[in-house]
Order: C-alpha cells, then structure tokens, then sequence
C-alpha cells in the first residue's frame, strides 16, 4: 500500500525542513502505535557481505535524514538493509542559519547547506542506547564548525573513540561542501595525515575490543582524474574499509535556471547522478577490487541502483530519493538490484 504519491503533495506544502520534521515525527509515532509496518511492503532479502557485515540487501539510507538517531526504529521498517544516521561532530551545533534547505521539484532535486547541525555525539549514544535496531547501522562523523581544519583530526578520533564497538561502521565525511574548509581534507598530504591517524585509532581500538569495526570515507563527487588517483592510492595504502561515492555537488548544472536553483550549498538527487556514477566508476578502476564502494547520488529508480552497481558499487545508498519517491523505492531498488 502505497500512500506516499498522496502524502508528497501536502509535505511539498510546507518549506523543507519543517516538512522534514514532520515526516521524521510522523514516522516514529506510527511506529510506535503498531501502524507502521502494516503500510509497508515487505523488502525481500538479498543478503550481501561487505567489509566483512552481513548486510540483509544491499539498499542503504544515506546520512543526513536522521542526524541524530532519533526515528532508527521506525526508518528499519521502511526495508532498508542499512541505515546511516548523522552526521554527528563531537559537541552540539546548530549548523547554518535558516532557510537552508531547498526543492527543485522540476529536477527531482535539493540543494541543501545544513552544516553538521546536530545535538553532539553524546546525545546520539543516548538515543542508540534506546533503540531496538540490530541491524546495520552506520554513523556518518563530521568535524564541528569551529574546530581549526588543522586539529580535525581530533575530532574524528574523538568520534571514533566513543563510538568505536557501539555501531556497525562509521564514516569520515571530509566531503560536505557546507563546513569551511572541510573538503581541504581531501587533498595529498592532508588525506595522508588525516587517514593515517584514524587507521591507528582504528588498530589500538580493535585490540581494546577485541573486534574490528570498519570504516569508510565518504568522498565528493567534485575531482579531477589526478585527485581521484592521488585518493585511491591513499585507500589503498592505508587500507579504508569502503569509501562511499559520492556527496553532493558544488555544481549546477541543468538547475541554474530553476527556483532557487542558484542557492550556496551542495545539490543532490537527479543532477548529481551522471556525475557521481562518474566519480564512483574511475574510483573502482583506480582501487582495483581492493576497497569496496557505496554508490550515493540522484538513485530515484532501481535502473539508477542498477546503474551503480555496474559502475562498481557493491551497495548502493539514497536519501534525496527518498523525498521524491518514497518508502517504494527500496523495493524497487532491491528488487532491481536481486534481478540484475
């Protein structure tokens, strides 16, 4: 039963993020009442192995929806075989002033300059504290707004640290366009530093833990080819666990002409497809089957899963989808992708 194409045009109402709220809400008080799962097909199964989990299919949330972990419960019954919440930085921040959320409906498009705003990591670990989810669930880790690009590091380990064990794998986000500086973090000697200090945290946590837990870079989908081989050789060599292609986009192409199509911020959904499906096949030759790839960025179909896939992902994720087309997109992506 599919009550999404009715419930879009009176969200569509509303200006984003308060449409966002409400949905968020919404779907955690259907949940709780019972009524959720009944509204909602059953996902069948298309169990993948990757970075040694176990993922029950292979069609993931993208982070962002739920910076803070608070509807985990109620977003599993949609049937996703992943979800990832945040991103989260280590203290609370309340990201950029609003408006800073904007539809392109013409494009099936959102252009979006949030920055990290979330209630800190501690309030995360309380909220995962509450939940009944055991599947696989990611945490997407961002640097807070004030921290000196030069100490981002800390943060990172400092996410790491309290996270380590509590969750199935966390993601460095060095990628979102909305966090000065942020994508500095992508260059040479930076990535080199940064990739290094967090895979030792990684080695002395597995040893405290006694089990590994991965970690993945999520990466823009704005590099050059020479960018794109100087990261996969750092990948590579210091041996991330995944790397998710891509973020959003710094550009604006096809979109200029449309309301708010010129807004600051980084654009997603079907702009961004071709771009990032570009990014994430050059990524897949330069790494060389040695770190697998999440493919995220304007997946509105299953032929768009589909797509990634065959570029070289060996899972695929969305979130703008999601606003678009609704709780039926999983299905179609997972059945797509089990008959592909």
């Amino acid at each position: 039963m599919n009550l999404y194409p009715l419930a879009r045009p009176l969200l569509f109402k509303f200006d984003p993020e308060t449409a966002h709220t409400l949905t968020l809400g919404s779907l955690r008080r259907l949940h709780a009442l019972g009524l959720l799962a009944p509204m909602l097909p059953r996902v069948p199964d298309a169990p993948r192995e990757v970075m040694g989990l176990r993922f029950p299919n292979p069609v993931g949330l993208a982070a962002g929806l739920d910076k803070d972990g608070e509807a985990i419960d109620a977003l599993a019954q949609l049937g996703f075989g992943f979800i990832e919440v945040g991103a989260v930085t280590p203290r609370p921040q309340p990201g950029n002033p609003a408006p800073r959320l904007f539809r392109l409906p013409p494009a099936e498009a959102i252009i979006n300059r949030m920055g990290f705003n979330n209630r800190g990591v501690d309030n995360l670990l309380a909220n995962l504290e509450r939940t009944a989810f055991k599947g696989i669930l990611g945490v997407n880790l961002g640097k807070n707004a004030d921290t000196p690009i030069e100490r981002a590091a800390d943060d990172y380990l400092l996410l790491l640290d309290k996270l380590y064990g509590r969750v199935s794998f966390v993601t460095v986000n060095i990628s979102s366009p909305n966090t000065k500086n942020l994508r500095a973090l992508q260059g040479g000697d930076e990535l080199d530093a940064l990739l290094a200090a967090i895979k030792a945290r990684q080695q002395q946590l597995a040893q405290q833990h006694g089990s590994h837990m991965p970690i993945a870079v999520k990466i823009a989908p704005d590099l050059d080819e020479a960018q794109i081989a100087d990261m996969a050789a750092l990948f590579r060599k210091h041996r991330i666990d995944s790397v998710i292609a891509t973020n959003t986009t710094l550009s604006r192409a096809g979109v200029e002409h449309l309301a708010h199509g010129k807004e600051a911020g980084g654009l997603s959904g079907a702009p961004l497809r071709e771009l990032s499906t570009r990014v994430l096949a050059a990524f897949h030759t330069a790494l060389a089957g040695e770190v697998p790839l999440i493919g995220a960025g304007g997946i509105l179909s299953g032929a768009d899963a589909r797509q990634k896939v065959a570029a070289g992902a060996t899972l695929v994720q969305f979130y703008t989808g999601l606003i678009y087309r609704g709780p039926a997109l999983v299905e179609e992506c997972v059945g797509a992708l089990s008959a592909a």
